[in-house]
Parts: C-alpha cells; structure tokens; sequence
C-alpha cells in the first residue's frame, strides 16, 4: 500500500472512531426504548405513568417502575392534557423545524472543528512548521543560480590569489570528465580560513557562480539539536539533497560549531555533537557522496577542529583568506562603491592607504557609513569629508556630544594627547599621526591616531620599543605638565604592557633569549584542555615578569626624556587643541616646527 493510501486509510479510521464516540455521547437514542402507540395508550389509562416529555410528535415516558420509553403520538396536545389531569410532570417542547444545514451545525460543528484542527496542526508539522515530525531534515537553503544575477569572482575583490586557487574546483564542476579520464582525483573538501569578514562565504557564492552549480549553505550549528540522532540525520540529509541536485556546492559556514575535536575535554565522547561530527566524516569519506559534488567550509579556529575532519579525502585542501593589502582594499572599496555617486575630492587610494587592517566587512561598513552621513547632510555626492568622519566612527566610535567635561579634565586631556603625539614624532621608526582630537570617542576622552603608510607583516625590535613609549607618553606628559597623573592613561598601560609581554614570552626579544614560553593570558579551549598548563618554573616567571617591567619602565623614561625636552612644543599643541578640539597631521608638523626642519 502506497503511503498516500495508507494515510488516507488511517484518517478514515480516526474519523469512523470519532463519530463512534459521538454517538456513544448522544445518550437518548440508546437510554429509551421504542414503545408502539397502543401500549402507551394502555400506560395512560393505567396511570403508570410517572413523568413525559414531549418534542414535536415524539413522546419520552418514564413509568412508575422507572422504565423509559420512546413512543409516536398523533395528538399530543389531548394526550398531554390527560396526563396533566392525572399529576404527571409533563414537559412540552415545539417541534423544532430544523433544516439539514441546522442538524449539522448543531450535533457536528465541534467535531468538524475538531477534525479541522487535527488536519491543520498535523499539516503544518509536516511541513516542518513545528518542526515534530521532522526532526532528521536538514534546514539547508539552495540557491540556484541565475545568468543574470549570480555573484561571480567579478563581485570579489582583494583576494587573487585565493580566486586562483579555487580555479581548480571550479573548472573540474564544469568538466569533471577532463580530470577523471585520466585517474586525478578533485580534492572533495575546500576548507577557507580567515578572519571574520574577509569573505569567505561570498568566496564560496562566487565559486557556485562560476561554475553555474546549485549553492547548499547550511550553518554548522543548525546540524546540532537536543535530541539524540538529529545531528547524523540531518547530515544524511543535506548529502542525499546534494545528490539529487548533483553537480553542486554544499557550504558549512563556521564549522567548528560542529568540527571540534571529540574525545577530550569535559563530557566525555558520546554526545550529539560527536555523533554528529561521525556522520559528516562517513558522508565525506569518498564512498557514499558523489564524486561532483564539492564540499566547503568557513571557520576563523582551524585549530580546534578534529584532525580526521582535515585529513586526504575529506577537507584536504585548505585555503586561507587573508585581510587584503592596500591593493586589495582598493579593489574592495570599487566593488563597494560602484552604485554610490562620488564626489570629485574623493580619493579611494588614500582611502586605502589609511585603513591598514581593514577587511572586507569593514570597508563595507565604511563606504555605507559614508553614504549615511551624506544623506544625513542632505548631500547628493558622497565627499572626502565624509570618509573621514566615516572612518573616525568606526575606529574611535561615535562622539559623545552630550558629555560634559569640566576644562581641568579638558585641559588634561589635551596634554595627555599632546604627549602621545610629541613621542611619536620625536622618535624613528613609529607610524605617522593622522590626526589628534580631545572630543570624547567611544571609551576614551581623546584619541591620537596613527596609521602606518605601508601593511606590516613583521615587526622589529625597535619599532616596538618605541611603540611602547608612544603610548607612555600620554602618562609622562601627565607627570611632567600638570605634576600629577591621573586614571587616563589605564588603557595605554595595558596595551604597552601587553607588548612587553609578548616580546618576552613570545618573540624573544629579551634577555631571556629566543624562548617561547606558555601564555597565562591564552584562551582555554575545553574540547582540548581542562586548563593552562605552565610549562616554566617559578624562577623563570620572576624573569618573565621582571623583564616586562624593565621594558615597561625603558619606555616610560624614554617618553619623560622627550617630554620635557620639547615643553614648549607641547604646551603650544595643547593650546591649539583646546582651541579647535582636533588638529590634522600638516598643523600638527606646523606647530611643532617640523615643517622648517624637512624644508632645511
């Protein structure tokens, strides 16, 4: 019997077993019994009648020995008269003259509701509304993709040497039989890393896209369910999808929800998530998915995902995706710029340049902070002017107009970003200053900001000296100005701090020599370890420590050296900033002189 049939066999039963149940309630056609019209009259004339109920034509008696019966009478109403004469409780209602619609209404509307609703709810559970009889589907979103408006590599920029990569899957989904016919083996499994928002799901669109393939994205977390077995089914489900629309891409975005390592850690190794992690690694093995379909996967912690997830045959091919160069960042903005109308002073090179660090997600976030501004200023052309103020939001935060600052703390502020800026300036090897402002941003009451004119993959030894000092000179300046110091500088000491640390433990650049020595400060990863393990002596933890302080301490004395080298300097820069509030990176060099010092 087919499934359909065999449904609608079961409805009917439930519903011959309502009406069932129906009637079984209806008490009065089974409580009286059917008594012809001549012994009723015989019941009358012997006056064993004990009470009547009359509707319409039909009489309902109950005799002196507590029987019951049901009987027709032609003339109620002198039958009725009699029994009243008699003492009999007579009870007389009219005969109701209802319609077919009328009856249905009355004795089946609420079990016709009730059947309603049992059809609705189970409908909708189906359907996976509720989600109970469908437990084991996976909740994957296809995209087919359309000529007009598929994403393609044209729609990423600043990451050719991924695309040129990820070339290789794309043309074996176009002409798998160029690879096969000759023994090679496409790779099943593309796992991209990188940091959040340089694009790794719109990598993986753009592959779809070019090869003109179904896109299956799913989340690694909507594998995982409280009930047991869920996880597994759902990934046999996604892979037997995949098949029927083969050849295809499955995406798995931010794997490591469902990828950790098992086996360790607190809760032992059977739970869901690690049923769940087995299924994917069976469903990847090579023996039950299709040789065209291509799995990929996004995570930013490739670190904690279980090695059989990385091995030959299943995500053997990492990709990594890198915050782009200030080439690719200059890609990125004219993707991101192209349906935006640009004022002529707008440089997007320059904009590059000064956004060292930014990824993908963040220029994004920049360009349409732009246009907002523009808007907000009624303006038909997004300017320079508002890039900049654009970009100052989302590295400093929005301004705290509403906050109140008395002209003591003003005033210390203003000397506390003088002094940053005066150390920078003052010593080799530091990036350039932007701009330096005392208007509240964010957490902090003023901001000095520098951006380096090239990216940096490495730092030396000497730029994180003075980057060390740069940021002591806020504290300094405090304490050589005003002669006192004050919870400011909280911040700077932290990050300072910070870099002393790792340039003991971690780059060897101590007297402690090239040691990479565990961090105490390191994140616990609970799949791997229960907790930091040091793996020094207390000895050496009193070195550690002593050499962060000595580092700190050099610093701190290099920045109180300049600071009260160039008084004069500072004092005219903090004038000016009470002055103005923010002073660009030409009037700061025109304040402190160094313009006559490049003209000589």
């Amino acid at each position: 019997m087919s499934p359909v049939y065999r449904n609608a066999f079961l409805w009917m039963i439930i519903i011959m077993l309502m009406v069932l149940l129906f009637n079984m309630f209806n008490t009065k056609n089974y409580t009286y019994s059917n008594l012809d019209y001549t012994h009723f009259v015989s019941l009358v004339d012997s006056k064993q009648i004990k009470a009547a109920h009359f509707e319409g034509n039909y009489a309902y008696i109950t005799t002196t020995d507590n029987k019951r019966y049901k009987t027709y009478v032609p003339d109620v109403k002198t039958v009725a008269d009699k029994l009243v004469k008699e003492g009999v409780d007579v009870n007389l209602k009219p005969k109701e003259n209802n319609s077919l619609l009328t009856n249905i209404l009355i004795y089946w509307a609420p079990m016709l509701v009730f059947i309603f609703l049992w059809f609705y709810f189970m409908n909708q559970m189906n359907r996976g509304g509720g989600r109970a009889l469908s437990f084991g589907k996976s909740n994957v979103r296809m995209f087919i993709s359309d000529p007009k408006n598929r994403i393609t590599f044209k729609d990423v920029a600043g990451v050719d040497e991924v695309k040129d990569e990820l070339l290789e899957v794309i043309e074996f989904l176009k002409n798998p039989k160029k690879f096969t016919k000759i023994g090679a083996k496409i790779p099943k499994g593309v796992l991209l890393v990188g940091a959040p928002g340089t694009g790794k799901t719109l990598l993986a669109k753009a592959v779809a896209g070019e090869a003109g393939v179904p896109f299956l994205t799913i989340s690694g977390s909507d594998f995982v369910e409280m009930f047991v077995g869920v996880g597994a089914s759902r990934v046999r489900d996604l892979f037997n999808q995949a098949k029927k629309n083969a050849p295809c891409i499955i995406f798995i975005d931010e794997i490591d929800a469902v990828g950790r390592q098992r086996g360790a850690g607190i809760g032992g190794g059977n739970d869901e998530r690690e049923q769940t992690l087995n299924q994917l690694l069976v469903e990847m093995d090579g023996f039950q998915t299709d040789t065209n379909i291509i799995v990929m996967a996004a995570t930013n912690r490739p670190d904690v995902l279980d090695p059989a997830l990385l091995r030959p045959g299943r995500f053997d091919r990492r990709v990594v995706v890198p915050k782009p160069d200030v080439r690719g960042r200059l890609e990125i903005l004219k993707v991101h710029t192209k349906k935006i109308p640009l004022g002529e002073d707008v440089d997007l090179e320059v904009i590059a340049k000064t956004t060292s660090g930014f990824v993908g997600a963040d220029l994004a976030n920049l360009v349409n902070e732009a246009a907002l501004i523009a808007a907000r200023r009624n303006k038909t052309k997004v300017e320079m002017e508002d890039f900049d103020l654009a970009k100052d939001k989302v590295l400093l935060g929005p301004e705290r107009k509403n906050v109140i600052i008395s002209d003591r703390e003003k005033r210390i502020t203003a000397y506390h970003e003088s002094g940053h800026v005066v150390v920078a300036k003052m010593l080799p090897n530091t990036d350039p200053v932007h701009k330096v402002s005392i208007i509240p941003r964010g957490m902090a009451l003023g901001v000095t900001q520098q951006l380096p004119e090239d990216d940096k993959y490495t730092y030396d030894k000497e730029y994180l000296l003075n980057r060390i000092a740069v940021l002591m000179g806020g504290r300094a300046a405090e304490e050589v100005m005003i002669g006192s110091i004050t919870t400011g500088a909280g911040n700077d000491i932290e990050r300072a701090t910070d870099i002393a640390r790792r340039m003991v433990c971690e780059w060897g650049m101590s007297s402690l020599g090239p040691l990479h020595l565990s961090d105490e400060n390191k994140e616990v990863f609970l799949g791997r370890d229960i907790a930091v393990r040091r793996t020094f002596s207390e000895e050496t933890a009193r070195q550690i420590d002593a050499e962060v302080r000595k580092i700190v301490e050099e610093g701190y004395m290099i920045a109180v050296n300049i600071i009260k080298e160039n008084r004069e300097k500072i004092e005219k820069l903090a004038q000016r900033l009470l002055e103005k509030e923010v002073v660009e990176a030409k009037e700061i060099d025109e304040i402190l002189g160094l313009e006559d010092d490049r003209a000589a």
